[in-house]
Order: structure tokens, then C-alpha cells, then sequence
């Protein structure tokens, strides 16, 4: 019974990761029509300014949006892959959408927003500026002068301000055609001493993302200082200090929700002062940083090279970056500790998706390589199987001969599995490889943007959403939404239906144990799965159908697996001189 119990074993540890992960999926797990950030009640104000106390912005009741962006002069932003404008009165990045990106599956969805102003609902936009001592540095009320009026990846646009003081301000922004502006900050100190510069940039929004941090996303603040990724600090963490302090050297910081962020780049070769702060009056957040203060000499300038990326964490994009910038940017990506094997599988499903045009198609091509590189273990488990069922006599002939010495009996037994040369637990290990591969696709669908929209055919329109379609209303054909719980879609019935058949095709196993765990196991499954994406639940019936095709074909060379098992017949068994063995027929 030894192997029984191992086999058991498998199915429930298996049963616990699926219930667990169908209850994480199921809390955090986006769905086919997201839902719209929440726009707090009340005033939303951004922090100032980071290492220095100037004035905070001014309390503003909460008003539409288009109204806010009336009210000041305007720079335009257009990119293949951004749009929006530029405050000249504070300087400030606090217009941005992301122009090929969708808010949701619907037709005529608006793009998403990244930024937007102080005043307005969801206030967060990223900025540069300076502050110091002996200077009277620009703030957020301060308007500035452009020498353009778009800023595009083949026009750049220089913005000035003069304090009245001796002192001009310089900002010459860049764009790519990506998400990355670049800002080359300038001071020129015409007067007639000595001041003191510093110079900073940050990223501020108010109120926490829409989107949950969990265990197996992070979202809230994050950033690499002095090469070291920090994904240790959330919401309510800096909410309860105030302000986090980290000391860099080069690096990067900023805010991350799942699909996308916002940080700020230094210089990657200066040290500066990076910092996670929160304002309990207004919950506004800030990531910012400051490089070193400089005595700026009359006659003599300050000039800075920084960066600000806001938009989709895509990929190969950031990894662009990173080797551009020299600053490890691809770790906005929160792969977690397995990000060695699951970026090997995202660049795979990539790459298929890119070259098939079909996401799901790409997905079932992905699970035909995965059944071919584990075809030969296969074989092995089957050949184990094998194995266990010739020695399947010997083994109850000890079972009944030391049933009172459990010691023993695992000793005789282990003597056995050497001398007939099989593995017990041979026939779990495609189990085991299993679980990370479905690991690896669960956080790819659930993180990387771009897998999100993604269509399949049908009414799957989007793969890394719940399968919409369940017989709970019909269908469709009720009126009614069912709630989230009760939606058991189209394809998550197919996994169960698949796995039923999968082990119609086993002979029945003897132990009644194992008998009702591998009967009950198909249909607990349709529930498990129901939570998870489509895209999963995709790999999972294909995989059971290959599996199907896969078995029928081993049947084929180890026929000796279809064979009853001897003692498997319900007649009764010869008598014995044990007294117990009157009980059982």
C-alpha cells in the first residue's frame, strides 16, 4: 500500500497548491472587465518638494479634469506610445495616456491613464527641480517659458525660469518613442555670489494603486538602490514611517501597479538621496531623490542628466533600458524567486505569440513543447508503473506477513524496490515538474503586459482574464451577471471533463482510498480552476488531451499496465492459518 499512499500524497499536496493559488487568482486575479480606479472623496494634494521646505501646493477642491488642464499654459506631449501635455506652471509631467493601451475589452474604451494634474481626480505626476540654500529656486507655482510647443521623440523642448535673482533654470526635455524622458537640468548663476544647488526629481500621486500587493505582485513603491532591487516596502509601510530613507548610488525609484509604472533615474554615476514619503493630510505619496549640493560659483553653472519612465512594463523595453541606462530597470518586473525559469517561459510564449499572432494559439504550442521535453520522463513513469504492478504480488505478500511490524515491513519492502530495481515515486515525478511549469505560465499571464487583451477566439477575448461564458445564466441567454464566484466558465468544465477521461484510461486502482480521492478529483478540479485565468485554463485542457493521446499511446507499449492486478478479483482468497483473514472477502 506504501506506493498508494505516496500516489495519494501527490494528489492532495497537488489539491492544496491548486486550492491555494484558485483562492489567490480568485482575490487578485484581474477580470474580464476590470475595475475602474476609485476616485477618493475629498482634497488631493501631491508633497512637496523632497530636502527642503518650501510652501506645499495649495488645497484644491477635486474638480474634472479637463477643467483642471484648462487652467495653465500647456506643452503637448506626442509619441507613438504617449500622449498628453506638459504643465509649464510648476514643470511638471501631470497629463499622460498611454495611447496603446485599453482600459478595457470594450470597444471604444478610452486609454488609460497614467497622470493627472493636482486638483483632479487620481492626482500623480513626476517632476524636476532644485532646491538649495541662498537660492530662490522654482516651485510649483513658478510658470515657466518653452521655446516649443510639442514635445516629440524628434522634437525636444527647452524650458526656462528666472528667479529675478541673477539665477536661470534650464530644463531640456527628450523623448523616445517608448515611455522614457530624459531631462537635462541647467543653472546658470549670472549673480553676484555664491549659491547653493541641489538638484532632485520625483514621481508623487495620491492615494494607494487600485491594484492589490500580494504575495505574488508586488505594487506600492519600488525601486534598485546601489544595485540592489527593493520590493520590501508597501503602502502602509510608508505610511506608518513617514519617510523612508536610501542612501544610492545611481539606481532608480518610483511607484509600480501590476501592468504599470512611474520612477525616476539618476545619473548613474552620482550618489544621491532616495527617499519614500507619505503626507497623512493629504495621503499623498512621493518617490524622490536628491543628488549632492553644489556651491555654484558666479559665472558658473549646474548641470544634470536625469530620467523619468512612465508607462507599460513591457519586457523588452525595460531590458532595453537597463543596458542603456546601466541601472537595472527590468526589476520593475517582480518575477520573484523563480524569475531564472519564468522569464525563459515568458520569452518563449513571446516569441511564439509574436511569429503565430495568436496568443492562445501561442499557449497551445507552448504546452506541445512542454509534453515533448517531458515525453522521455514519461516513458520512465510508465515503465516504473509497470514495474510497481509486477511486484504488485510480492508487495501484499509482505503487506500480510509483517502487518504487525511496521519496521520491518518498510525494510522488507525497500529491500524489494532494490532488488526488482524500481522507483516508487517515479510515477509523481511529472506531477512535480508540472507544478512549476503551471506556476511559471499563472505569473506570466498575471503580470506581464503583454499578455494582457489578448484574444483567443469565440468569447474569449481575453486570455489573462476569467473565462466569461458559464452555464450558471445559460450562457448568456439569462439576463444576470452570475457573482464572481459562482462564474464556472466553458473551459474550466473542459479541464475537468479532460482530466476525467484522462483517468478513465488508468486501470482502477485497488486501494478504496485512492478510488474515491481519483473520483471526486476531476470535479473539485472545475471549481479550483474557475478562479484562474483563460489562458490557464487554455494549458490545462490541452495538456490533458495531449496527456490523453500520450497514455493511449504508452498503453501501446506497456500493455502489462492494463492488466488486473493479481488479488484485484472480488472472489474470496484461499484461507490462512491468520485468524484475521476470515474478515475479509
Amino acid at each position: 500500500m506504501n506506493d498508494h499512499k505516496n500516489m495519494i500524497l501527490a494528489v492532495v499536496l497537488s489539491a492544496i497548491v491548486l486550492i491555494g493559488w484558485g483562492f489567490v487568482t480568485q482575490t487578485w486575479f484581474p477580470t474580464a472587465n476590470p475595475p475602474v480606479t476609485k476616485v477618493e472623496k475629498g482634497r488631493e494634494v501631491p508633497l512637496p518638494q523632497p530636502q527642503a521646505d518650501p510652501a506645499a501646493d495649495t488645497s484644491q477642491a477635486i474638480r474634472g479634469r479637463e477643467i483642471v488642464l484648462a487652467e495653465t499654459p500647456r506643452v503637448r506631449i506626442e509619441t507613438p506610445r504617449l500622449a498628453g501635455s506638459i504643465n509649464l506652471r510648476g514643470a511638471r509631467i501631470d497629463d499622460l495616456v498611454l495611447t496603446t493601451q485599453t482600459e478595457t475589452i470594450v470597444r471604444n474604451s478610452p486609454p488609460v491613464r497614467l497622470f493627472s494634474p493636482a486638483g483632479a481626480p487620481g492626482a500623480y505626476f513626476g517632476g524636476f527641480g532644485w532646491t538649495g540654500q541662498g537660492l530662490r529656486a522654482p516651485d510649483s507655482n513658478s510658470v515657466w517659458r518653452t521655446d516649443g510647443a510639442r514635445l516629440t521623440p524628434e522634437a525636444p523642448v527647452t524650458l526656462s525660469w528666472d528667479n529675478g535673482q541673477g539665477q536661470t533654470f534650464q530644463i531640456r526635455l527628450s523623448i523616445d518613442d517608448g515611455y522614457m524622458f530624459t531631462a537635462e537640468q541647467r543653472l546658470l548663476n549670472r549673480g553676484t555670489g555664491p549659491v547653493v544647488a541641489q538638484p532632485f526629481a520625483l514621481v508623487s500621486r495620491v492615494g494607494p494603486s487600485a491594484d492589490p500587493d500580494s504575495w505574488t505582485v508586488h505594487v506600492g513603491p519600488v525601486g534598485v538602490f546601489s544595485g540592489a532591487a527593493h520590493y520590501d516596502s508597501n503602502w502602509s509601510d510608508v505610511t506608518e514611517a513617514g519617510v523612508q530613507r536610501f542612501p544610492s548610488q545611481g539606481g532608480w525609484l518610483g511607484f509600480t501597479d501590476k501592468y504599470w509604472l512611474a520612477a525616476v533615474i539618476p545619473d548613474q554615476g552620482r550618489t544621491v538621496e532616495a527617499a519614500f514619503r507619505h503626507n497623512g493630510s493629504t495621503n499623498a505619496f512621493q518617490a524622490d531623490y536628491a543628488g549632492a549640493a553644489v556651491v555654484v560659483a558666479p559665472g558658473q553653472g549646474l548641470r544634470t542628466t536625469s530620467h523619468l519612465f512612465a508607462g507599460a512594463k513591457e519586457e523588452a523595453l525595460l531590458s532595453t533600458y537597463s543596458a542603456s541606462l546601466g541601472t537595472r530597470l527590468d526589476k520593475a518586473i517582480d518575477w520573484g524567486w523563480f524569475e531564472w525559469f519564468m522569464k525563459p517561459i515568458f520569452g518563449l510564449l513571446h516569441w511564439l505569440f509574436t511569429h503565430l499572432g495568436n496568443f492562445g494559439v501561442a499557449i497551445i504550442c507552448l504546452t506541445l513543447i512542454v509534453r515533448l521535453l517531458l515525453f522521455p520522463i514519461a516513458q520512465k513513469q510508465f515503465a516504473s508503473m509497470a514495474a510497481m504492478r509486477v511486484v504488485q504480488p510480492k508487495m501484499k505478500a509482505l503487506q500480510e506477513r509483517y502487518k504487525d511490524d511496521r519496521a520491518k515491513l518498510q525494510e522488507e519492502m525497500m529491500k524489494l524496490y532494490k532488488e526488482e530495481k524500481v522507483n516508487p515515486l517515479a510515477g509523481c515525478l511529472p506531477i512535480f515538474l508540472q507544478i512549476p511549469i503551471f506556476y511559471a505560465l499563472y505569473k506570466v499571464l498575471l503580470i506581464s503586459v503583454e499578455m494582457r487583451h489578448q484574444p483567443f477566439v469565440g468569447w474569449i477575448r481575453d486570455l489573462s482574464a476569467v473565462d466569461p461564458l458559464t452555464p450558471v445564466n445559460l450562457f448568456g441567454f439569462l439576463p444576470f451577471t452570475p457573482p464572481h464566484f459562482l462564474i464556472i466558465g466553458v473551459l474550466p468544465i473542459l479541464v475537468g471533463v479532460t482530466m476525467w477521461l484522462q483517468m478513465r484510461l488508468n486501470p482502477a486502482p485497488m486501494d478504496p482510498v485512492q478510488k474515491q480521492v481519483f473520483a471526486i478529483m476531476p470535479w473539485v478540479l472545475i471549481f479550483v480552476m474557475a478562479p484562474f485565468a483563460a489562458g490557464l485554463q487554455l494549458y490545462w485542457v490541452t495538456n490533458n488531451l495531449l496527456s490523453i493521446a500520450q497514455q493511449k499511446l504508452l498503453y501501446m507499449r506497456h500493455p502489462q499496465l492494463k492488466e488486473p492486478l493479481v488479488g484485484a478479483s472480488p472472489e474470496p482468497e484461499p484461507a490462512a492459518p491468520s485468524s484475521g483473514r476470515s474478515r475479509k472477502r
